[in-house]
Parts: structure tokens; C-alpha cells; sequence
């Protein structure tokens, strides 16, 4: 390490621990302290998380059940504690001089600027009955120093929420129902080497007892057909047995190679990396008589058209697949 490096090194250490010391300066302090929940717990909200976690404990739900009970009348789940604090993106937002706004703005200007929650704890006292009111104070509880990890390089931010019952009388003191310490990691992200997408491979084709003598063909570049050595029937794709006659008996003819589009249809989505989309899958009818499907190769996607022309090909697409496909012989026309 030269001299140069040294010191460089020992000044981001000081300007490291120095910004940790500005950090850590919020611990213990009160991002917000008596703050009421918008509504009393009700039972319309209860019964509406009951049905989404299914939970279907009558205590939460029968009134004339949760009389029986040492509760005396409906209750909220314990889980549901936050329900009654959370609010929206907007007017859940702090104001702009509190600490815990002022703690964040702090770290985002360092470069930080990347959020992601890491784990939650809550711990509860007892249930909330109907018509509760939750207000809850909550503390920035620590924050760690400058940690490296698989997303990036930043700092755990610890905040402890502490939930009571308001009293229903000044100066009556409140009842502690819960705690929720949440953690997140304000971060950097690693950065990331440019990198050219790999293109992938179009799909490999299946075969089978009954398909291998049609794809030995296209490997020696001829398309077969089977034929029904019992009624002639000529059938393709290949299968184990004659739709005419159900005889399993059969061989082979090889395709001239002319056919017409009997239908068509282009493909924009999904998007598969191995595809140039859009492209045309068609249905062509060999001179033969029987279908196949292929793509049709050589003309725009929406130059192909029905009773068009086209001639067998074969495409290799790496050095492992190659299938038939056709192209037009005529010249193409407006669609």
C-alpha cells in the first residue's frame, strides 16, 4: 500500500465514524410521541381481516360467542395491531422536522438512497375490544454503523413503536397493549458490470417413440409423412395409430415441399428472449393433403396471407435444433 492510499483509507475511516456520530446522535429520540389512531376499533375492520388471513375464530366475529368468553364481547386479533395505526403513503408521512425525516434525509443525502425492511417484532399485552381508541409513541431505537451486505453497503435504522389504549379520562395513565420493533437497511446498492443479455436458446423439441422417425427425416432434411399401409390415410403430425382404419400399421412418404397458408396468426406476447417477435406461426396445407405448423420465414410478419404459396426449408437455429419452415415462392402483396 503506498502513502497516497494510507491516507486515503484513514480519512474515509474519520469520515466514516464522523457521519456514524451525526447518525447516532437520533438514538433515544422520539420520532413521534401521542399519536391517536383514526378510528376506534370496530368490528367491520375486524371482520374484514378475519375473512382475508381466514381466521375463523368466533371470538372475533359471533358477538353472542365472545359474550361466553373471559373476553366478554368481541376482540381483535392480536396480530392486527398495526392495522389501527398504519396510514397512507401521504398522510402517513411525518413532518418535515421530525427526527426520524430528519434522520432519513441525512442518510439519503450520504447516497443511501435504497430501502428494503429486514425483520419485525411485535410483542402483545392483550387484545383491543370494540370501541378502543390506539394511540402509540415511537422512538428511534439504533442505528448501526456502515454494514456491507449482498444488496449494498449502508446502515440498519431500528425504530421501536410502543401502542397503549388512550385513556378515556385525562390524567388517567395508559395501558400498554403492544410493542412493534421494525428494522430496515437504508443502503447503496452494489454496483453492476454492464452486461450484454445472453440471448437464449429457442426451446428444444420433444421426442418420442412415435415422433423419432419424423424428426430422423428432418435431420436428413426430407419432411415425412406416415401413411396407413392398410387404407393409404396420410396423417401428420405422426402418431401410434390410422385415425381412419385404427390399424398400427404404416410408413413413410417424403413431402414434396409445396404447400398453400391455410391460416395464420402473429405472435407479439408473450415476449420469449429466443424469438424476434412479432412472428408468424402458420398452418400450411402440403400438396399432399395434410397440415403442418411452422413459421413462415423470408417476408414481414404481416405480408403473409391465406392461400399464399411456400416452399419447404429447412432452419438450423444452433448446432443442435433444426426444423422445417417455409417460405413464400410469390411475389408478397399488400395485406
Amino acid at each position: 500500500m503506498t502513502d497516497t492510499q494510507e491516507t486515503e483509507g484513514v480519512q474515509d475511516t474519520e469520515a466514516k465514524s464522523a457521519f456514524l456520530a451525526r447518525l447516532r446522535a437520533f438514538e433515544g429520540r422520539h420520532a413521534e410521541s401521542g399519536r391517536v389512531a383514526l378510528d376506534p376499533v370496530n368490528a367491520p375492520m375486524i371482520r374484514h381481516w378475519a375473512e382475508a388471513m381466514g381466521d375463523t375464530n368466533p371470538v372475533y366475529t359471533d358477538a353472542a360467542f365472545a359474550e361466553t368468553t373471559h373476553f366478554g364481547g368481541i376482540v381483535a386479533p392480536a396480530t392486527m395491531l398495526q392495522v389501527w395505526t398504519m396510514r397512507g403513503l401521504q398522510t402517513g408521512a411525518g413532518p418535515p422536522d421530525s427526527p426520524v425525516t430528519k434522520l432519513y434525509d441525512l442518510i439519503v443525502e450520504a447516497g443511501f438512497g435504497s430501502v428494503v425492511a429486514t425483520n419485525c417484532e411485535q410483542e402483545y399485552t392483550r387484545p383491543l375490544r370494540l370501541g378502543e381508541v390506539v394511540e402509540y409513541d415511537q422512538l428511534i431505537e439504533s442505528v448501526s454503523e456502515e454494514k456491507t451486505t449482498g444488496l449494498g453497503v449502508g446502515h440498519f435504522v431500528t425504530t421501536l413503536t410502543n401502542l397503549y389504549v388512550r385513556p378515556e379520562a385525562p390524567g388517567e395513565g395508559r395501558e400498554l397493549i403492544g410493542t412493534h420493533r421494525f428494522r430496515i437497511l437504508r443502503f447503496r446498492p452494489h454496483p453492476r458490470p454492464p452486461r450484454e443479455p445472453a440471448r437464449k436458446p429457442r426451446p428444444r423439441r420433444v421426442v418420442n417413440r412415435d415422433n423419432q422417425p419424423f424428426w430422423d427425416g428432418v435431420d436428413a432434411d426430407q419432411l415425412l409423412i406416415q401413411r396407413c399401409t392398410r387404407c393409404g390415410t396420410l396423417r401428420l403430425p405422426f402418431g401410434p395409430g390410422c385415425n381412419a382404419c385404427a390399424s398400427l400399421e404404416w410408413d413413410t412418404v417424403e413431402a414434396a415441399g409445396g404447400g398453400t397458408v391455410y391460416s395464420h396468426v402473429t405472435m407479439h406476447y408473450p415476449k420469449f428472449p429466443a424469438f424476434d417477435m412479432p412472428y408468424c406461426v402458420a398452418l400450411v396445407e402440403l400438396d399432399e393433403g395434410v397440415r403442418t405448423l411452422c413459421n413462415i420465414v423470408g417476408v414481414p410478419h404481416d405480408a403473409v396471407h391465406i392461400g399464399m404459396r411456400v416452399a419447404l426449408e429447412f432452419v438450423r437455429h444452433d448446432a443442435e435444433l433444426k426444423v422445417p419452415a417455409f417460405r413464400p415462392t410469390e411475389p408478397s402483396r399488400e395485406a
